[in-house]
């Protein structure tokens, strides 16, 4: 799309964001889709010519032809195929079916000569290709596309961490000052989570499933034909070869829970994104967080001297659409009317929306990450000006002395007043407590207030 086309694009996916959208195109299109069609159609074929029953025979010229139509699939290839859906081509009457002209699209590029046309598609319905083919390009699109850019953000956070493991920070409970952490910590949390958010991807999309069993998932057309032939058998040995798990038991549709669990998975490595973006806004409003300023670029309409979070915003809104959007395929896509009813397959064309807001999300998400710097004096500043944090460090040391009133005295001193590091050390000098223990109340300071944040870095994979 030139960029004057994208000026009216229904869909910023296409229009406003065409350029970060892009790489799903190849995953996530409508020629996308009849090109993963053609190889269900021709590598079927291939197979039927294998099978023992049938006197299809296909040499290793003809085999290499009909691979090079999804190998080497155009865009002159994708636009013929929708002329025989919507206007009919050659012999062949407008199909009013996407499917179907991909069937014809096959037999049209056959030489004269061959014998296979009656063969594609052979005891087929259109849910057995269209199944394999939507699962294969949600793979290919999470393997090549969407898991990269997680990993990076991934990545990213991972490398914060490490860098900033020993700079203490104060944190927030309820949004009030608590007990002091580390900013490297808080960033090892976020990675550890995406890490395992990833894992559950991963896993869900090595068991995403396919079917080939006909119009209603008993081979009914197949056993007509050869009623010899092992045909769940054959199914399964072509859908595994295609790199799918299989499906023996569905009626038309494959049940579609394996694809509802990616998406599931997905949600939930937006959530521990959405997480991360709305404390990254919130550490850059604190002015935890300084940010890079971009040359050039306007951070408001009328106030010069801003510098918004811009990323990190823009990453939640889209991560929020996409979730909206997964949660609805992953609740849509598993019901189906009896057999077989077809609102699912409108619904199935909005899987690569949802991943484009996704694939948006996370690219916004490390260009946040990669503007951002601590601003270390801040955070110290700050963890000076509230001395009350090393209260529970006291009461605990006081516990352990065998001081039962230990919680109620710091209590009292502390909640709900504005308090000084002389107001703890004239509590200390008043304390019966050995001298030793003393010294060591004495020595407690919110910056030194941080226990085993930085060795709990290391627990990063």
């Amino acid at each position: 799309m030139t960029d004057t086309n994208a000026l009216y694009a229904v869909s910023p996916l296409d229009g406003r964001y065409g350029s970060r959208t892009a790489p799903l195109s190849p995953y996530a299109s409508e020629a996308a889709l009849m090109r993963a069609r053609v190889r269900v159609e021709v590598e079927y074929l291939i197979a039927l010519a294998d099978l023992e029953a049938t006197p299809l025979e296909l040499d290793l010229e003809e085999r290499e032809r009909l691979r090079g139509l999804y190998k080497h699939f155009a865009e002159e290839d994708a636009r013929l195929i929708k002329t025989l859906e919507t206007e009919g081509y050659a012999e062949f009457e407008a199909t009013n079916h996407d499917v179907k002209a991909v069937e014809y699209f096959v037999r049209h590029r056959l030489p004269d000569d061959s014998d296979a046309s009656a063969w594609i598609h052979f005891g087929l319905t259109s849910e057995d290709v269209n199944n394999l083919a939507h699962r294969l390009l949600v793979r290919d699109a999470v393997d090549e596309v969407l898991l990269p850019e997680l990993y990076e953000v991934r990545e990213a956070l991972a490398d914060m961490a490490r860098e900033h493991r020993d700079l203490p920070m104060l944190a927030r409970t309820h949004g009030q000052p608590a007990t002091p952490t580390t900013f490297g910590k808080e960033m090892a949390v976020y990675a550890a989570r995406l890490g395992r958010a990833t894992g559950r991807i991963r896993q869900a999309t090595d068991e995403l499933r396919g079917k080939l069993g006909g119009a209603s998932g008993t081979y009914a057309a197949h056993h007509a034909a050869y009623p010899d032939v092992d045909w769940p058998t054959f199914a399964e040995a072509f859908v595994t070869d295609l790199g799918l798990g299989f499906e023996p038991l569905t009626t038309q549709v494959n049940p579609c829970d394996d694809l509802a669990r990616v998406f599931d998975a997905f949600r939930g490595a937006n959530e521990v994104l959405l997480d991360l973006d709305l404390d990254m806004w919130l550490y850059v409003s604190d002015r935890y967080l300084g940010q890079e300023a971009v040359e050039g670029e306007t951070g408001s309409s009328t106030m010069p001297h801003k510098v918004n979070p811009i990323d990190f915003e823009n990453s939640e809104g889209n991560l929020s659409k996409a979730n909206s959007d997964l949660t609805f395929l992953a609740d849509y896509i598993t019901t189906s009317r009896l057999q077989r009813d077809l609102s699912d397959s409108t619904v199935k064309r909005n899987i690569g929306a949802a991943f484009a807001h996704c694939l948006i999300g996370y690219g916004k998400a490390a260009a946040g990450l990669s503007k951002v710097v601590p601003t270390e004096q801040v955070m110290r500043d700050e963890l000076e000006s509230t001395p009350e944090i090393i209260g529970e460090a006291v009461q605990t040391i006081l516990r352990r002395e065998g001081q039962e009133d230990a919680y109620e005295r710091v209590k009292a001193v502390t909640r709900g007043k504005d308090v000084t590091l002389d107001d703890f050390r004239e509590m200390f000098d008043d304390l019966e407590v050995d001298e030793d223990v003393r010294e060591e109340l004495h020595a407690l300071t919110p910056a030194g207030y941080t226990g085993v944040a930085s060795e709990l870095v290391d627990d990063l994979e």
